[in-house]
């Protein structure tokens, strides 16, 4: 199974640049453009951060752009949510999330939604099963699955899927020690997931949330973290300090077959590629720490 996957999309309300100057939008344009020439995909993933304050305007033209890309594929697309994104304005313009190419809603999807409001969702592309979680914690940037998502899962897990499983959700269960920041807006409660999906058929994990590539293991299962399309972090800085500069980026994931899963991450050919976008030094690093109260206990 071949996937191209997208991440922190964080399309405004309107086709503009944002209060940082980078028009995300063009960024999306910018890399689906780049990857018109891939073929034999099976799938595109998005993992969250596709609205950056939840405008339902965003959704629709991530979802318009997306879904031609898409179509000339003839691939499905599978949304998440992630800490930027809004419940109600996403399920309004991608429902469950699970798509077909041509925008509706997949015939076979599954969709659990718990009393908190959050809304994961299951689907089969070609005896591989595509599971999608909803790690947003309503305003924070942390995340966590809740136990209803975890009962749920477990109970699809139940039943091994014919080539077997892989999960997408926003935020990563494992971070860098050096990072400040993954260490603390990563998901909080990563032993409830591994404890979910030990000996299940599992196979890859998708997240974002990072906006660099990551890979690491949760439970023997890989879990890749994509890098972001608006912009992308640089961890070259100073350690409690942080840089974001510009440049798209996207990867492909290939699955089954005696290497797979394989990663490639594919970096749009941008002429202001690495200029800085913005730079927080250690003082305004830990202020947003301490801003989204870092110390407390996850809302779960």
């Amino acid at each position: 199974m071949r996937i191209l996957h997208l991440s922190d999309t964080h399309v405004e309300r309107t086709d503009a640049p944002n209060r940082h100057g980078v028009n995300a939008t063009e960024s999306l344009r910018l890399i689906l453009a780049e990857l018109r020439h891939q073929r034999g995909v099976d799938a595109v993933v998005v993992t969250g951060d596709i609205a950056n304050d939840g405008a339902v305007e965003a959704y629709s033209a991530v979802k318009e752009l997306v879904g031609e890309f898409a179509r000339r594929l003839d691939a499905p697309v599978f949304y998440t949510t992630g800490n930027h994104d809004e419940r109600e304005a996403f399920g309004k313009v991608l429902g469950s999330g699970h798509l077909t190419g041509d925008g509706g809603e997949r015939g076979d999807v599954l969709v659990h939604e718990s009393s908190g409001g959050e809304r994961a969702a299951v689907s089969v592309v070609d005896g591989w099963r595509v599971v999608t979680l909803d790690s947003l914690v309503p305003g924070r940037i942390h995340g966590w699955i809740g136990e209803g998502q975890l009962d749920w899962l477990r109970g699809v897990l139940d039943v091994p899927a014919e080539r077997g499983t892989l999960l997408a959700f926003h935020h990563p269960p494992v971070s860098l020690d050096i990072s400040a920041t993954q260490r603390v807006f990563g998901l909080r409660n990563p032993e409830a997931l591994a404890a979910a999906i030990r000996g299940s058929d599992v196979r890859v994990i998708l997240t974002g949330h990072y906006h660099l590539q990551l890979f690491g293991m949760l439970e023997s299962v890989p879990v890749w973290v994509t890098p972001g399309i608006v912009n992308r972090i640089d961890l070259t800085t100073a350690p409690g300090t942080e840089r974001a500069v510009r440049g798209a980026s996207a990867s492909l994931v290939e699955l089954g077959g005696v290497a797979g899963p394989m990663f490639h991450t594919f970096h749009a050919r941008d002429p202001r590629a690495h200029e800085t976008v913005y730079e927080l030094d250690e003082e305004r690093t830990r202020a947003l720490l301490e801003q989204y109260d870092a110390s407390s206990p996850p809302i779960g």
